[in-house]
């Protein structure tokens, strides 16, 4: 957003939750950078500067305010393809996925040179400095939200050492870890974090979407929470366990189990777009109009973009409870998920483990040759290097999976819209949009939905919500 200093003073001064991320508040006086809805004392305006991102105003000598905590702001819907390389830099680093510069534009398909242009452009500040930053403000959360061992939290942050994060605490922030966290609030004896949004937010809404289409064994939803299990690659380990989220207010609360402390970027990453938690409800709906009947719904993406892939194919033309029938019976070929609770059971079988299955094999679950003919394809697409996640080209991704035996508009579609969590991605010909539009003609429901560019994800959450 442009930022203007008398309409982001306003914002600041009435706490105005609409604007929470969207930029934050440098205080002269103090040298501390606070969040639009921060409770302190509100500064005099000549004393105000102000930042598109947390990284602009570090550079600028800010140290995060201990009050709002700038760590738990949510960030920024994209909503085109403008700065398309910075964009996908940003996922990759807030999901912890950021080892070096040369490595970054290797895997963006661009140049060091390029790659520092393009996101400075956007950001003000380099890809390294946002990088620290983003280490620095989860090593914030976690010393405030966790009993972690503080060299458990450099590890779990990215630093890759104690000495490494202590002098970028002491550099940035003028205080030791050690400090801070007794300055913070008294942390629970949980692993557990806190993840805000801009509301409203209908969680019953988002649960009911969710559970319609929980794969057995693997996500549950159980007294107004989500439970899911866990394995992911980070920093070159394998790392395995399970998860909850719930509704506090403003803010979503995460509970992990211990096997998940040093993942915890990709994984709070991950379920910053599962619940499309960097939505502007109130820009959605601007940009909607009378489609909208409830402001709090998202547009949900992925928590696994495979695991997502593959319950879109296995979706092909049948029903929902149907898709989740034969997802269950995938799910338990995966690994065991050790000290699951009660309810989960297994780990979503990874790209390799479904890659080795044969057609004889899916086909004695109840899956169909053409799409067990997909599945395999897809499954050895990714462990080729195929990307799923909001970081990836989605052109090129989109682009690919078309060329894959069994994977059409449809579901290359919808795999665009929830596991690269693109927003203005949709499932072209879809039934149930046809059903909620009364439009035959695949024709008539594109030009129907082009009205809607680029909030067309948000569009097919409201459309299937009048069926």
């Amino acid at each position: 957003m442009q930022l203007n200093d008398d309409a982001c003073y306003q914002a600041l001064i009435s706490r105005d939750s609409r604007f929470d991320g969207r930029f934050f508040a440098g205080v002269l006086s103090t040298g501390i950078y606070c969040r639009p809805v921060c409770p302190a004392r509100k500064p005099l305006a000549e004393n105000c500067r102000y930042f598109s991102n947390a990284a602009a105003a570090e550079a600028a000598g800010f140290r995060p305010c201990l009050k709002c905590r700038p760590e738990l702001a949510p960030g920024q819907a994209w909503s085109d393809g403008a700065a398309m390389v910075a964009r996908r830099a940003e996922e990759a680093i807030r999901a912890g996925d950021f080892q070096d510069l040369t490595t970054l534009a290797e895997r963006l398909g661009v140049t060091d040179r390029h790659l520092r242009r393009a996101f400075a452009n956007r950001f003000g500040v380099s890809p390294v400095a946002y990088a620290q930053t983003q280490r620095l403000l989860l090593a914030k959360k976690l010393l405030a939200e966790t009993t972690l061992p503080v060299v458990d939290i450099a590890m779990a942050a990215g630093f890759g050492s104690l000495r490494r994060m202590n002098s970028l605490f002491a550099e940035r922030y003028q205080l030791t870890p050690s400090k801070l966290r007794r300055q913070a609030e008294a942390p629970a004896a949980e692993l557990t974090c806190r993840l805000a949004f801009r509301p409203p937010l209908d969680w019953q809404a988002t649960l009911a979407f969710l559970k319609n289409r929980a794969i057995t064994g693997v996500e549950k939803i159980e007294a107004n929470e989500y439970w899911r299990t866990v394995r992911l690659d980070y920093q070159g380990k394998m790392h395995q366990g399970w998860l909850k989220v719930a509704l506090a207010g403003s803010e979503l609360t995460v509970t992990l189990s211990n096997s998940l402390i040093k993942a915890v970027p990709p994984v709070l990453s991950a379920l910053r777009h599962l619940f499309d938690l960097d939505a502007d409800p109130a820009e959605v709906t601007a940009n909607l109009g009378p489609l909208v009947n409830n402001p709090g719904l998202r547009a949900l993406g992925a928590f696994d973009g495979f695991e997502m892939a593959i319950r879109a194919i296995l979706g092909q033309q049948i029903t929902v409870a149907a898709a989740r029938t034969l997802a269950g019976r995938l799910a338990a070929l995966g690994s065991p998920c050790p000290d699951a609770p009660e309810g989960l059971s297994h780990c979503f079988p990874t790209p390799a483990q479904v890659a080795a299955l044969s057609q004889e094999q899916l086909g004695q679950m109840g899956v169909i040759r053409s799409r067990s003919r997909a599945m395999l394809a897809l499954a050895s697409a990714v462990t080729e290097g195929l990307e799923l996640s909001p970081s990836a080209d989605i052109d090129e991704i989109t682009a690919k999976l078309e060329s894959l035996p069994g994977i059409g508009p449809w579901t290359a579609s919808y795999i665009a819209m929830r596991a690269l969590h693109w927003p203005d991605a949709w499932p072209v010909n879809d039934h149930g949009l046809k059903a909620a539009t009364g439009l035959e003609s695949p024709k008539a429901l594109a030009h129907y939905m082009s009205a809607f560019s680029p909030w067309r994800a948000y569009a097919t959450q409201h459309l299937w919500s009048q069926l």
